[in-house]
């Protein structure tokens, strides 16, 4: 698809050219460098016309466009194996490999997952969404192939962002020891979903900048005609000197960890990453190629604000300016932020701590008032966690605010270092519950499970962003560990309180009272609650409400009476039902011998894997919907299977 950039911004489509007959990989590898440069352009335009109205990882994706061709000419997927680190850039992949019609259904309901995955395409060869997790998988498939004596290419492809995770440095180290023939790409356009952080950052960036890069090693040529392989290779790096500044470091800390270092290569220059490619297949051993790109390259007010277009929803195209309702509430994300700016102003012992996420958990407002108290700690959510609680050890008050998928990754320092040891370090889990497009590796749904088996732990869910605020407030005043959970996205549009309050722990809110069932409600679901009951009292049903607030400790002398005055107890949750809050409030009930005295349905996330797509597609067909809630209720209430 063909397109001409106007003067004003404007994208005026002309006729498709290359990118219709692109059908598989094999149709990528008959094109000649003309021709490929000419699909690239095509490519971005499709990839912002599309994301212009779903939303998804624009600059990302724009960032890899030239790489991902390139991979595609040298290897030869599905029997090669590519594996994306994360998967944000994984849409040119999508595009070129049978899914290019279906992309225009990425991340909706029904439609493409924004992230690769095994059961979508034979392409897909390791299913992502987290990061730093790449180089282990290709890892295990070199082990694998190997062992079953095959011959293919095993490829990992992973940002800079994503190299400062430890769980990266792990798979190099260990893959430096097994020698096992694979290719890492290191993606390196200074950014994660933030710009970049950490000595990792800095070396990289050395490697970028320094004269290491600007010169070439005298000993390059006689190094490779040592080598079995060296005069195929040598043929390609002599290829490469004209046009790339292209370097071997035997000093690198790839090369200490076993990797043979190729780069830096221009990630733009397809005749470059082809040759460089095409070189790293005939080395024995692992090969480490560091590409530089440009994050949104080819739109540009996504390379002007790589961070803003990371992940994005519908913009104007010409101007870039984001498509939203100016009438939508205040974020929780921002509500949050905003609120710690206030109590910190207060209480010098109060940090911040982030794991790359400073927009996306709103750290970025407290960071700027506050510099010396914030700390962006990279990709590395176990550290993270770790060193808030070391800090909480020393007397400080660390607020970690970090997304609840992402929480998962740093279990065991939540169990370990925070709880054991009975540490006042605060858990914001933003993101909790479903997130909608981005599907099943980033719903944060798991957290009341996990988190309600560590001892010593609080949590904590508001009903709308006032109370969030009053939550906030009252962790930072406990003195042990405290999670608070909340959902993505606007809140209910409710007034704002103010002073700040104090909410008496473990005890919960009755919002309405009833006579024949009683509707036990947690964060988000509070909304839903309600409105399933007004259903029911127009089917004649008189239902209660209660806002429990606490998913531990639970208000028990609430429950306990509760049970003794309904027949009919609902609990629902959006989060799992196996382990989650309804299980709390069944085993509180059956240790008081109390289910005999009335009958429990809980509602929230059954045992599966929730897939990609509009929330409220998603609570519609998961029964979390008013309309569903009041309808199981009236069902179970006359004894009817659900």
């Amino acid at each position: 698809m063909r397109t001409q950039k106007l003067s004003k911004g404007e994208y005026v489509m002309n006729e498709q050219h290359l990118l219709e007959k692109i059908n598989s990989p094999d149709d990528v590898k008959c094109l000649n460098i003309k021709e490929l440069n000419a699909l690239a352009a095509e490519i971005r335009q499709y990839i912002i016309q599309v994301l212009s109205k779903n939303g998804g990882h624009l600059a990302p994706n724009l960032g890899v466009v030239e790489l991902t061709l390139a991979l595609h000419k040298v290897f030869s997927t599905p029997q090669d194996k590519i594996v994306f680190d994360v998967g944000h850039q994984s849409y040119i992949h999508k595009i070129i490999t049978g899914r290019r019609e279906a992309f225009k259904t990425i991340r909706q309901y029904g439609g493409l997952s924004g992230f690769p995955k095994r059961n979508e395409s034979a392409h897909d060869a390791f299913g992502t969404g987290h990061s730093s997790t790449s180089i282990s998988a290709a890892l295990g498939m070199a082990v694998a192939r190997d062992l079953k004596h095959e011959k293919h290419e095993v490829v990992a492809v992973i940002g800079d962002g994503s190299m400062t995770g430890g769980m990266a440095f792990e798979a190099l180290n260990n893959a430096g020891d097994l020698h096992k023939k694979m290719i890492v790409v290191l993606n390196d356009n200074e950014m994660s979903i933030s710009k970049n952080v950490g000595a990792m950052s800095d070396y990289l960036y050395h490697l970028r900048t320094g004269e290491t890069y600007n010169k070439i090693k005298n000993d390059i040529e006689s190094w490779l005609k040592n080598l079995e392989f060296g005069t195929d290779v040598l043929k390609a790096i002599r290829r490469l000197k004209g046009s790339v500044k292209y370097l071997m470091v035997p000093t690198s800390v790839f090369e200490e960890l076993g990797f043979t270092y190729l780069g830096p290569v221009d990630g733009h220059d397809l005749n470059s990453l082809i040759d460089v490619l095409e070189a790293a297949k005939h080395i024995d051993g692992p090969v480490l190629v560091h590409v530089l790109t440009k994050k949104g390259k080819g739109y540009k007010p996504a390379e002007e604000h790589p961070n803003t277009f990371h992940g994005t929803g519908p913009f104007d195209i010409a101007t870039g300016k984001k498509i939203s309702d100016p009438a939508a509430p205040v974020t929780y994300t921002k509500v949050f932020g905003d609120t710690l700016v206030q109590l910190a102003e207060h209480d010098n012992d109060i940090v911040g701590i982030t794991a790359a996420m400073p927009d996306g958990t709103g750290l970025t407002a407290f960071g700027k008032h506050y510099p010396a108290r914030f700390f962006d700690v990279g990709i590395a959510e176990q550290h993270a966690v770790t060193a808030a609680a070391g800090m909480a050890a020393a007397g400080l008050k660390p607020v970690a605010a970090i997304y609840s998928t992402f929480l998962q990754r740093a279990y065991d320092s939540v169990l370990h270092d925070i709880c054991m040891q009975n540490l006042h370090v605060t858990l914001c889990l933003d993101r909790a519950g479903l997130v909608g497009d981005d599907g099943y590796t980033h719903h944060g749904v798991f957290d009341y499970a996990y988190l309600r088996s560590m001892p010593n732990m609080t949590i904590m869910a508001p009903k709308d962003e006032n109370e969030l605020r009053h939550m906030l407030n009252t962790a930072l005043k406990m003195q042990t560990p405290v999670a608070v959970r909340y959902p993505r996205g606007s809140g209910l549009g409710v007034n704002i309180s103010e002073p700040l309050t104090e909410l008496p722990l473990g005890k919960a809110e009755i919002l309405k009272e009833g006579q024949d069932v009683c509707l036990w409600a947690i964060g988000s679901m509070v909304d839903n609650a309600r409105r399933g009951a007004q259903l029911l009292e127009t089917a004649g049903i008189r239902a209660g409400v209660v806002n429990m607030r606490f998913a531990k400790p639970l208000d028990e002398d609430l429950l306990r009476a509760h049970a003794m005055k309904y027949k009919y107890l609902i609990t629902l949750e959006e989060g799992v039902l196996s382990g989650g809050v309804g299980s709390a409030v069944l085993e509180c009930l059956n240790r008081e011998k109390l289910l005999s005295q009335c009958q429990v349905l809980n509602l929230g996330i059954p045992d599966i894997f929730v897939p990609q797509g509009d929330k409220k597609y998603l609570f519609r067909d998961l029964g979390l919907d008013a309309e569903s809630i009041a309808h199981k209720i009236e069902r179970f209430m006359k004894g009817e299977e659900l």
